[in-house]
Order: C-alpha cells, then sequence, then structure tokens
C-alpha cells in the first residue's frame, strides 16, 4: 500500500518537473520571440508619441475645440498602440487566441452599443460639429424655444445662454438632425415692424412719412431695400408692415433690438409731426342690445328718479 502511494506520488512529481521542463524549453526557444516583441512595443510608444503630437497640431488648424483636439490624438495613440500590440502578439504566436478573445468583447460591445445608442449618437455629432463648425463660440441661435448665445460646445451635448440669463443644454444629435435658426451668419437681419394708422389718414402720406423716418436710422443697410406694405384692414386701424435690414454684429443680439427700437422712435416722432394717427384698440359698448335698455332710456330713468327724491324732501 505504501509503496504504491510513493509510486503514484513519484508519477505526479515526473509530470511537474516534464512541464516546468517544457516551458522553460519554450521560454529559451521563444526568448528571441520576446526580445523582438519588446522592441516592438518599445518603437511603438516611440511612435505613438509623435503621431500624438502631429495629430493635435493638425486638429488646432481644423477645430478650436480642445476637448475634441485631445480626443483626436488619443485615439490616434490607442489605434498606433493596438497596430503594434498585434504585432508583437504575431510574434509570439498568440495572435489566435487574442483574436477569439476580441470576438467575444465585439458581442460584449454590440449590446453595450445598443444600451448606450443616444449617448454615441450624441458623442458623434459633437465630434461633427467641432470639425464642421456649423456654429461656433458666442454665436446668437434659437432652438425651439432656446434663444440665446453659444457659451460651450462639448462633445455630448451644446449649451446655450438666453437673453434672460438661463443656460439651456442641447444634445449635440438634435442639433444635428433638427432645424434651429442661425442668426450669426451673415451679420446683417431684416426688421418686420408692425404699425396701425387711423381710418381718416391718408395712406399715400402715411407711406411716404414712414420710409421717410426708417432712411434715416443709422445702422440701415442702405443696399436693400425698405419695404411697406398695407396688410389688412384691423378693427380699429389699417394695418402695414415695414421691412429694413439692419447691420448688427454676429454675437450681439442687443444691436437688432436696437434697431427695432429706434425704428419704433423715428416712425411714431414723423407721425406725430405730420399730423398721422397711431391708433390703439377701441372698444364700442352697445346698451341697446335685444332684451337689454338703451342707454338714453338708462340716463332718462335715472333723471327721474333723481326728481322724484328732489321732490319728495
Amino acid at each position: 500500500m505504501f509503496d504504491e502511494i510513493t509510486s503514484n506520488f513519484q508519477v505526479s512529481v515526473d509530470l511537474v518537473i516534464d512541464k516546468v521542463k517544457s516551458w522553460v524549453d519554450t521560454f529559451v526557444s521563444m526568448l528571441p520571440n520576446f526580445v523582438v516583441a519588446t522592441l516592438v512595443m518599445l518603437a511603438t510608444a516611440l511612435v505613438a508619441k509623435l503621431i500624438r503630437r502631429f495629430v493635435y497640431k493638425v486638429m488646432r488648424r481644423i477645430t478650436k475645440n480642445e476637448a475634441i483636439n485631445r480626443l483626436t490624438s488619443t485615439v490616434a495613440v490607442m489605434v498606433v498602440f493596438a497596430f503594434g500590440f498585434f504585432i508583437a502578439l504575431r510574434i509570439l504566436n498568440l495572435d489566435k487566441t487574442v483574436t477569439s478573445l476580441l470576438a467575444g468583447l465585439g458581442i460584449v460591445g454590440l449590446a453595450l452599443g445598443f444600451a448606450f445608442k443616444d449617448i454615441a449618437a450624441n458623442f458623434i455629432a459633437g465630434i461633427y460639429l467641432a470639425i464642421k463648425s456649423p456654429i461656433n463660440m458666442n454665436d446668437i441661435i434659437k432652438y425651439q424655444d432656446a434663444h440665446g448665445a453659444v457659451k460651450k460646445i462639448g462633445l455630448r451635448a451644446t449649451t446655450v445662454k438666453t437673453f434672460q440669463g438661463q443656460d439651456v443644454i442641447i444634445p449635440n444629435r438634435l442639433i444635428v438632425q433638427e432645424k434651429y435658426t442661425h442668426y450669426s451668419i451673415n451679420g446683417e437681419r431684416r426688421v418686420d415692424l408692425d404699425v396701425g394708422v387711423s381710418y381718416g389718414d391718408d395712406l399715400e402720406k402715411v407711406e411716404e412719412v414712414a420710409l421717410t423716418a426708417i432712411k434715416k436710422l443709422s445702422n440701415l443697410k442702405k443696399v436693400k431695400p425698405v419695404d411697406l406694405y398695407f396688410k389688412e384692414f384691423g378693427d380699429s386701424a389699417i394695418v402695414f408692415t415695414v421691412r429694413y435690414w439692419v447691420i448688427y454684429s454676429p454675437h450681439n443680439f442687443l444691436e437688432y433690438l436696437a434697431a427695432l427700437s429706434q425704428g419704433i422712435k423715428n416712425i411714431k416722432k414723423a407721425f406725430d409731426e405730420n399730423d398721422i394717427t397711431i391708433t390703439f384698440p377701441i372698444r364700442t359698448i352697445d346698451f341697446g342690445i335685444k332684451g337689454g335698455k338703451s342707454l338714453a332710456d338708462i340716463m332718462a330713468q335715472n333723471h327721474d328718479q333723481q326728481h322724484t327724491k328732489t321732490d319728495s324732501k
């Protein structure tokens, strides 16, 4: 019995020794491959460092977004390292093992992609916005109810500070996919101003006076026409629209508001000087409706009641 146990133990020890010897033999035979693979990784690290600097300089010429510049250079470094890593694994004859591992990681990555597709879409849209630059810092845009200046263009979202002082965060994919209004591209903008005048005013005179008043604006774009159109018969006024173009800084919305305000002032002053009436809403109260009493009857009844009280005294 003891001899059998000793024999089995010896067999196990021999197996371990043989396995260790095979590892040592493999290591010795693969030692040149390890050396070459190590040199490949060192060369890869050097090339990656040079690639990082080169890509960063190129990206700074394309976009001023530092987050995108750093991200792009980092991605370039990762690609170089992955390339060098696979070469090293090929030298060590481990490429098939890693291929199987990557296949498994690919399935996991696919599942994560479905779970975080909106985040990925915002991320890709952020890169597009940084490279194509359809909007830039301090540009005036309007997306749905958010109207203000662009304060930050990130990888995930764009921040707009409204003219009321609130920060509105808009996911980048919505800016790329949906409609928004950009007010800072041309450096000019048209002002549409509605005015109502009395039915008794001479419309030819109204048109002449209004156009002359608007043409006195200091920031009026002279090459663009000033248009005036009578548009409707209102309840208490004839309404017209005067349209004019103004020059303003692409990043200063207050200049547009100032041009609108000055246009109102000029028209009001000119109309006052020419006896043209700017009307206000008028409501007529009719006491003579069916089933009621006319205003004259009510006043007469009140008058009789007052006389009756006086006589009784």
